[in-house]
């Protein structure tokens, strides 16, 4: 069992950054690949970044390639998302997830789930 818990969330307004951090418990951080979703009112929840077990291969969305940076500390057991140039679109609430079986797009690859931080970017 994992529990995560998400934080860094806030208001910004566009152009700005913000880091999300997302703190797992237990020991067995390392055996999980790590996501971030998000999920804007009104919309489905999306993919916007993934990071293998050892960090050594990372995944974006499209629409956040090149602005967002995913990283991960494993000695802390704590996941990262940088973002950058933040754009009044990339409002939404933001959640991570590990997937035990190295899952990367499918939000149904993950196991367990954060609850949530909210990204607002003002224009």
């Amino acid at each position: 069992q994992v529990q995560l818990v998400e934080s860094g969330g806030g208001l910004v307004q566009a152009g700005g950054s913000l880091r999300l951090s997302c703190a797992a418990s237990g020991r067995t951080f390392s055996s999980y690949a790590m996501g971030w979703f998000r999920q804007a009112p009104g919309k489905e929840r999306e993919f916007v970044s993934a990071i293998s077990r050892s960090g050594g291969n990372t995944y974006y969305a499209d629409s956040v390639k090149g602005r967002f940076t995913i990283s991960r500390d494993n000695a802390k057991n704590t996941v990262y998302l940088q973002m950058n140039n933040l754009k009044p679109e990339d409002t939404a609430v933001y959640y991570c997830a590990a997937s035990v079986k190295a899952g990367v797009y499918g939000d149904w690859e993950y196991d367990y789930w954060g609850q949530g931080a909210q990204v607002t970017v003002s224009s």
